[in-house]
């Protein structure tokens, strides 16, 4: 066997000898999981690998780390990252970029694995296009919007934190016959609240796509069908974290009716991370490594139909992934009654 191993070795991936893996933008539970599997990886196809440390920054500072098969033992079930993270904004200018390729060149580093978000995989992009060494992604964002993937690393934990908080909160509801608002994150898709929102019985779930006007808000709660003692309504940050704390106020003035709020915030980022963000997470990090090994680049991996393959890394007019339909919201509906 091992044989056969050397053989595959001597006839593929012969350019690529030093890797650089990085986590960049917001962490996500998982991340760790993935470093991991493309420290291993790489030490199974005989790579030196280096960590940048606060992403795309390490590659500005210069700060980049060996990493062996010890260095990311025990690290699976930790959130954050051990590398950590940094949204590095620099980057986008070019003159940053042209730097940061000199020196990698310069540190002979034929391949980069990033592990972040639509920023940080764009980022990516960038420094492939303008002559920079091969370069991979792996989706990892509690959001769940990068575009041509149905999962990103993270999401599962941060639903399931949320969730936690939304069972809780449903409790002291009901035991004092209250309202409440919860609201979680989602910048510009709604993905984590519609799904917290329909596994945690919600009466209302608010995303960015499908925006409701708080008088309609109020003359749905209102109707005598709808009414209820205590109830939750579940809703996306959007473009305006703590915007629950208003919605609350202007409903609570319309409809005579206390609304209190919970602000999940950053704690659905942290947390040990699920086992489908590990196994998956795990999963990406190995194909990530294999694939460069393999001669590929300007690609990422993406979850779709509940398999993972291959898609283009997403560029400067890439949008974020949305959600499209109102489908489960109108499930959601009918469900709460």
């Amino acid at each position: 066997m091992l044989f056969f191993f050397n053989l595959y070795l001597s006839h593929r991936g012969l350019s690529l000898k030093n890797i650089i893996v990085l986590t960049s933008g917001g962490d996500a539970p998982g991340m760790n999981a993935a470093i991991r599997a493309v420290v291993r990886a790489g030490y199974f196809f005989g790579l030196k690998v280096f960590g940048s440390l606060s992403g795309f920054q390490g590659l500005v500072n210069e700060s980049l780390i060996p990493l062996e098969p010890d260095s990311v033992a025990n690290c699976i079930q930790h959130g954050g990252t051990i590398l950590k993270a940094d949204r590095c904004m620099a980057f986008f200018e070019k003159s940053t970029r042209d730097k940061c390729r000199q020196f990698l060149k310069k540190q002979h580093i034929d391949g980069i694995i990033v592990i972040g978000g639509n920023g940080s995989l764009k980022g990516a992009a960038l420094l492939a296009n303008e002559g920079g060494p091969a370069v991979f992604g792996i989706p990892g964002t509690i959001d769940n919007d990068i575009m041509g993937t149905e999962y990103t690393i993270g999401f599962d934990t941060a639903c399931n934190t949320a969730l936690q908080a939304i069972d809780k909160i449903r409790d002291t509801a009901s035991s004092h016959n209250r309202n409440f608002l919860v609201e979680v994150m989602g910048r510009s898709s709604g993905f984590l609240a519609l799904d917290v929102g329909i596994a945690g019985g919600a009466e209302i779930i608010l995303t960015p796509e499908f925006n409701i006007p708080i008088a309609t808000l109020a003359v749905t709660i209102q109707q005598p069908k709808r009414f209820k003692q205590s109830s939750i309504i579940v809703v996306a940050e959007a473009e305006q974290p703590g915007r629950s704390v208003h919605i609350a106020a202007q409903l609570q003035q319309l409809t005579q009716l206390p609304y209190r709020v919970c602000i999940v915030g950053h704690t659905q980022r942290g947390g040990s991370p699920t086992t489908i963000d590990r196994k998956i997470a795990s999963e990406m990090g190995f194909m990530a490594v294999k694939y460069l090994h393999e001669g590929v680049s300007h690609k990422m991996i993406a979850f779709t139909n509940n398999q993972l393959k291959l898609l283009p890394l997403p560029t400067l007019d890439t949008l974020s992934r949305t959600l499209t339909t109102k489908d489960l919201i109108d499930l959601n509906n009918i469900l709460c009654i």
